[in-house]
Order: structure tokens, then C-alpha cells, then sequence
């Protein structure tokens, strides 16, 4: 039994309890209620598991308009298409004004009648016409830009959509929770900061009896934690999920309305609604946040003129809330009010309800700008009313069947366990499976989707001289103008792949990676710093790979042309566009050869990330081909001599002394020994230097007077021309004397 609470003497001070927040006292016959953090909360449910549940699953319209209200963005889409409408507004007001005449068709300006009335309206109203389409436009705009931009970079891949979008609902399902949780274990705490306390023995005499008794009627077993506030103007009162805060006003309230206004919140505490509130607000706590600070100080500095600046700055706020998080929550508050005025037909306090509804009291109010808000969604007091007396006068409910009477029953319902047997099995044979799943998926991920797979695969394909393998490796193959030239290079004999591969060092820095890999190549260890990206395409539509950037090492090769090769393969002339790119490897590049001239083989060794390769092929004088260039130098020589005339045409030599003289013959008697410089592949310079220079003799005789005496002279021998290569023959055009 519970000791009765009676007045203390009058002169006796009284004793207020301690604000020591426990567990709600067992009505008579009760077993001790259980504490810890759920203390007082409803009877009725298995465990507060279930108790959670019930309340967190009960609105799902209320959830998601917290939900898309706050984690779409719709205050800030709201404030963008205002101001958006309003640009687009001014652009089309002037438009309209202005350019409306060149708008119309030249049929329609023609017409009889229609062309003068509508360049008539157009003159008066273009300019309003071009506003409002403006303002729409903009504002459509502006709106859809919010929700659509953040959701952009998925166009292309519709897993990372879906994701993001569960991402997105987890997230704010867990801030819901976690905030639900925070309101109901920490709501004592709560309450006190906000002014509530405890009850005085004198207020504890007079409200508890009644609990007492309306709770018994109702079928509960236990009463939530009864507090006071200080009030004595307003008579109001408010359940939270383990609380019942009344004004001292009540206090002087007739015993029926007071019972009356009990049953009611007894109903919202064993329903649990307050449950379903604290979830709504927290999967929109940032919204509800926002929220907050508007309407306090609109309730703390009440004046038209607070209120006016205060909407200017958070109306994308206000009217979020009020437009679409609270008509949407309205539903569920609506009924739980008609849920609740049926406690009093239950309690046998019918008339002190009405009585309280006839007096427009408002017996529920907020004590924060969600409460307020919430409580301004209740239905109105004539509805309530007319329900209450229908469910009275019947016995049922408003809409329910009339031959089900009012009971706790159907008002309350049953709260079963969380789940069956079965359920749990397969809840968690789910788990396993996902768990299983997102396990393999991690495998997959790690061991073919990672920055050092992606390297290991590159060098891989090189390795196996597969040229379409090592390009699907890389980011950017914009430089590839010929991949079958590509492929031939690498199938060539003479190259070799990078080898000794090794990753000694990775860092990631979100979707980038700059790995340092260690290999050896054309017989040297080297290491180079090769940088990837993630790719945004999905592979399986749930693997994102990585790629290399980079990779392609472009050939700077002076000469190109026939007879210019890398590994066996000619490469091409010369010619305006992008130069040759090369994959990672040692080439063998061989240059044309000639009568002339051969080119010694080169090695060109090209590194990951090495700026551009260089390819130097100089050809070089065969040593047979200055023999050759002599010998032919002398045949010409020697046939220069077999002629007998002062000045040989053609010839490096003549005879100075007398243009008249006869029997003129010629001799070499030193031939020039001769530099022999290469000009091209096939070309080369000849010429003879001053210390090598030949000698010539020339002889015959000369008349002078009638008189013919001989002479013999000499005279040096210098060689100059172009010494050329024909097939395997070398030719010599002699300089121009």
C-alpha cells in the first residue's frame, strides 16, 4: 500500500522532497519498479527495447519529412531559389519591357485585330509577364540546383548513388536514436535545467491521489515521475517519456478537470509518444537546432518588430518546418490528442475533459520551439470535443466499430516482444550474410581494386609485352596516335620490360596515391615515383579501381626515317603532331647504314614518369668508305692526267706558265691523302688538308720567237667535293673550280 500523503499542520513548514529523480512508486499491490536508466517508463512493453521501438517506427510520415527536410538541404534550396527567382525576376522584367517587340512572330504582328491586341498586351504587361516567368524559372532553378548538385558526381554510377543514399538515411537513423536515447535517459536532468523540480508534500497530497486514481482506471500499474512547475497563471501540463510536468495553476483546478487533464497525459506517457517526437527531431536535429534559436528568441523578446527581423534572417528555416516537417508530423500528434481525450471517457472524467476543452484551456504547452510548434498542430478544441462526445455518448471511438466499446485494450493496444524465434533466426542469418558479403566484397577490394594492384598489373602487362593490357592501366591515353606501332615495340626482340619490381612505398591521400616503385632496367636498379588516381568508373558496378597517371614517355628522336628502327620496327618520318609515345621498357634502336656510313646500335631506357626520351643515332664513317672515296678520287685524278691540254676541264690542276704550250702532259706524282667528313647518312665532305696535299708534274714546250724550248714544272694537288653513296657504291662530284 502507499502511504497516504496528507497537509502538514498549519505553522508546520513544509518539507519539499529532495530533487533526487528515481523510480516512480508501485501503486498498492505493485511490485517495486525496476531502476537504472529506463526507471518509469510505461508499463506494458516486454522490455524497453520494445518500448523504443514502438515509439521510434510509429511516424514514419513525420521521419521523412525531418529526413528530407534536413539532409536535402531544404532550408538552403529555399534561401537559393528565392534569390534566384528574384535575379531571374529582374532579368525578365527588363527583358519583357524592352524586348518583347522583337519576340513576336512577324505573322502575328501582321494579323488583323490579334497583332494589334497582342502588341497592345505585350507594351503594358511584357515586362510583368518576363518578371514572373523569371521569377519562376530562377526559382525552380535555384531550388533544384541544391538538391541535385551534391548528387552530381554519381551520375555515372548508379552503386555510388544507392550508397550514398543509404549512407545518408543510416546516418540520420543513428543521430535519431542516438538523440532519442539522449532525451530519455538524460530527460531528468533535462527537465531541471529547464525549471522543473520537485513536488511539495502539500502538491504531492493533492495531485498524486489523483494519478493514483486515473491510473488504476486505465489499467496501468505504475505512474510516470510526477514534477512541478512554477506557474500559477497558466494551468498546463506536458508528458514527456518518463515525466509529467504540471503547473502550480492546476493546482487550484476542480479535482474532476485535474483528473481529466491526468488521464490524458496518462495516455501519452503509456502510448509513448514523446518517443516518437524525440526520434523526429533527432533524424532532423541540425533543422531542429537551427530552429531553435528563432523561436526563442521570438518567445524570449516578444515584439512585432523581434519577430519581423528575426523571420528575415531564418524564414528558409520557419518556413521549413512549419510547411513540411510539421504538417507531416501533425498526423500522428493529431491522433495521439483523440487517442488521449479517450483516457478521460476510460477514467470516467468526460465532463471535466469537455469542461476543460469548452474553456479553450490550453492545458498542453512547449518548452522549446519544437514544443510550441508541435503543440500549435493539435487539432482544434471543437473537433476534440465533438470526438470525445461521440466516444462518450456510443462508447467507441470516432471511426471505430460501434460495437467495440473504449477499452485499454484498444486503446493501448499490445506491445509484443521485439520479435519471434524465427525472426531473430532470420535477422541473423541476414547479418551473417551481409557480414559474409561485405567481407568478400573487402577481399575483392583489397586484393584486385588496391593502388599497389593497379601497379602490380601495369608492370605485369609490360612484362608480358601486352601493349592493350599496360594501356588499360592508365588514365589518360589521349597521346596514343598508333597502338599497333605500340604493340609491334613491345613484341620486338629487342625489348626488355622492367623487372625486379617492387612497391617500397604507398601513400593515399584520398583519390590519389603516389606510390615509389624499385626495378631494373637496361642492367641499372632505379626507383621512380609513379602517381594514380581512383578511376570513377565502377567495375561490377561496386569495385572502383585505380589507374596511373602519366605512364606514356613521349620520344624525342632526331632523326626519323627510313631506315631509323626500335626493336626491328621502322619507325615513321617526321611529321607535324604529337611525337611518339613509349611505354616503360629498354629499346634497341638501330640506324640506317650506307656505303658511307653505319650507325652504331643504341640502348634507350625508358622510366615510369620520365619526362621524354631521348634518341640519338649518329652515323659514323665506315672505315672501308674513306679507301673507297680515294680510290675513286684517284681514278679521277688519273684521268685527269691523261689529258693534254693546259687546263684539264674538270680537273683541280693547270698549267700557268704560257696558255700556248704544246705537247703538254701531266703526272701525279703524290696523290693527296683526304678528309672525309660525313653530311648525312649517304653524304660526306671531301677535302684536303694543307699538310697532306698531293704534287702534280706537268711537262711539254713552249714557243717563243719561233723558238721551242721544253719545260717541266710542278705544282700541289688539293682535292675538294661531295662524296656520295650509291647502293653499295661510292660516288665523287668534284668542286666547282
Amino acid at each position: 500500500m502507499t502511504e497516504p500523503h496528507t497537509v502538514p499542520p498549519e505553522g508546520t513548514p513544509p518539507t519539499v522532497p529532495q530533487l533526487d529523480i528515481r523510480a516512480a512508486e508501485p501503486l498498492a499491490g505493485d511490485s517495486p519498479p525496476s531502476t537504472g536508466g529506463f526507471a518509469d517508463r510505461p508499463p506494458g512493453y516486454p522490455s524497453a527495447l520494445v518500448w523504443l521501438r514502438a515509439g521510434i517506427l510509429r511516424d514514419w510520415r513525420g521521419v521523412l519529412g525531418a529526413f528530407v527536410a534536413t539532409w536535402f538541404y531544404l532550408p538552403v534550396a529555399l534561401l537559393l531559389a528565392f534569390w534566384g527567382g528574384l535575379s531571374f525576376a529582374v532579368a525578365g522584367l527588363f527583358a519583357g519591357a524592352f524586348g518583347t517587340d522583337d519576340q513576336v512572330p512577324q505573322v502575328l504582328r501582321d494579323a488583323p485585330l490579334i497583332g494589334s491586341l497582342l502588341e497592345a498586351f505585350l507594351s503594358r504587361s511584357g515586362g510583368v509577364l518576363g518578371g514572373v516567368v523569371g521569377f519562376v524559372v530562377g526559382f525552380l532553378i535555384g531550388f533544384l540546383a541544391v538538391l541535385v548538385l551534391p548528387w552530381l558526381g554519381t551520375t555515372g554510377d548508379p552503386f555510388a548513388l544507392v550508397t550514398g543514399l543509404v549512407g545518408t538515411v543510416v546516418a540520420a537513423a543513428l543521430i535519431g536514436v542516438l538523440y532519442t536515447l539522449y532525451r530519455v535517459l538524460l530527460e531528468p536532468r533535462l527537465l531541471v535545467v529547464s525549471g522543473a523540480r520537485q513536488p511539495s508534500r502539500r502538491e504531492y497530497a493533492r495531485l498524486r491521489p489523483v494519478l493514483d486514481d486515473c491510473a488504476r482506471r486505465l489499467g496501468l500499474p505504475a505512474v510516470p515521475r510526477l514534477l512541478m512547475e512554477d506557474d500559477p497563471v497558466l494551468s498546463n501540463a506536458r508528458t514527456y517519456a518518463r515525466h509529467v510536468v504540471v503547473t502550480t495553476a492546476v493546482l487550484s483546478e476542480p479535482e474532476d478537470e485535474v483528473a481529466a487533464l491526468l488521464s490524458h497525459e496518462l495516455v501519452h506517457w503509456r502510448t509513448g509518444d514523446e518517443i516518437t517526437s524525440a526520434f523526429v527531431r533527432g533524424v532532423g536535429l541540425p533543422l531542429t537546432l537551427a530552429h531553435a534559436l528563432p523561436t526563442w528568441l521570438m518567445r524570449t523578446f516578444p515584439h512585432p518588430a523581434t519577430n519581423f527581423v528575426v523571420f528575415l534572417f531564418f524564414w528558409p528555416v520557419l518556413l521549413t518546418m512549419r510547411y513540411v516537417v510539421l504538417p507531416l508530423h501533425a498526423r500522428d500528434v493529431r491522433a495521439a490528442e483523440y487517442r488521449a481525450d479517450l483516457g478521460a471517457v476510460l477514467t470516467g472524467h468526460v465532463d471535466g475533459m469537455r469542461r476543460v476543452l469548452e474553456r479553450r484551456l490550453s492545458f498542453e504547452t512547449g518548452r522549446s520551439g519544437w514544443d510550441e510548434a508541435v503543440c500549435a498542430t493539435h487539432p482544434p478544441h471543437e473537433l476534440r470535443l465533438d470526438a470525445l462526445d461521440r466516444a462518450s455518448v456510443a462508447g467507441v471511438p470516432a471511426g471505430a466499430d460501434e460495437q467495440a466499446p473504449v477499452t485499454a485494450e484498444r486503446l493501448f493496444g499490445h506491445s509484443g516482444p521485439v520479435g519471434t524465434r524465427r525472426t531473430w533466426l532470420l535477422v541473423g542469418v541476414l547479418m551473417l550474410a551481409a557480414c559474409v558479403g561485405t567481407g568478400g566484397l573487402g577481399v575483392v577490394q583489397w586484393a584486385f581494386f588496391r593502388p599497389q594492384a593497379a601497379v602490380d598489373g601495369y608492370f605485369s602487362a609490360l612484362a608480358d609485352r601486352d601493349s592493350d593490357a599496360a594501356l588499360g592501366f592508365l588514365a589518360d591515353q589521349s597521346g596514343v596516335t598508333d597502338r599497333k606501332l605500340l604493340a609491334q615495340l613491345l613484341r620486338g626482340k629487342g625489348y626488355q620490360p622492367p623487372t625486379d619490381v617492387e612497391i617500397s612505398e604507398l601513400e593515399r591521400d584520398g583519390d590519389s596515391a603516389t606510390a615509389t616503385v624499385a626495378y631494373r632496367l637496361a642492367g641499372e636498379r632505379r626507383t621512380a615515383g609513379v602517381t594514380l588516381r581512383r578511376d570513377d568508373r565502377a567495375t561490377a558496378v561496386l569495385f572502383h579501381g585505380w589507374q596511373l597517371s602519366g605512364g606514356l614517355v613521349p620520344l624525342d628522336a632526331p632523326i626519323a626515317g627510313p631506315g631509323v628502327r626500335l626493336n626491328g620496327v621502322e619507325l615513321p618520318g617526321v611529321s607535324e603532331g604529337p611525337p611518339l609515345v613509349l611505354l616503360p621498357g629498354s629499346y634497341t634502336a638501330t640506324g640506317p647504314s650506307s656505303a658511307l656510313s653505319e650507325t652504331p646500335t643504341e640502348t634507350v631506357a625508358v622510366g615510369p614518369g620520365q619526362g621524354a626520351a631521348t634518341l640519338q643515332l649518329a652515323p659514323v664513317l665506315k672505315p672501308a668508305a674513306i679507301e673507297a672515296v680515294e680510290a675513286r678520287v684517284r681514278a679521277w685524278l688519273d684521268e685527269c692526267a691523261k689529258q693534254t691540254v693546259v687546263a684539264p676541264p674538270g680537273c683541280p690542276f693547270r698549267y700557268y706558265g704560257s696558255s700556248t704550250a704544246q705537247k703538254v702532259t701531266w703526272k701525279i706524282l703524290e696523290y693527296p691523302r683526304l678528309a672525309v667528313e660525313l653530311t648525312g647518312p649517304a653524304t660526306a665532305q671531301v677535302a684536303t688538308p694543307y699538310e697532306t696535299q698531293g704534287k702534280v708534274q706537268v711537262s711539254g714546250t713552249t714557243t717563243y720567237f719561233g723558238t721551242s724550248s721544253p719545260f717541266t714544272d710542278e705544282d700541289a694537288l688539293t682535292v675538294a667535293g661531295v662524296a656520295t653513296a650509291d647502293g653499295d657504291n661510292v660516288t665523287f662530284r668534284p668542286a666547282a673550280n
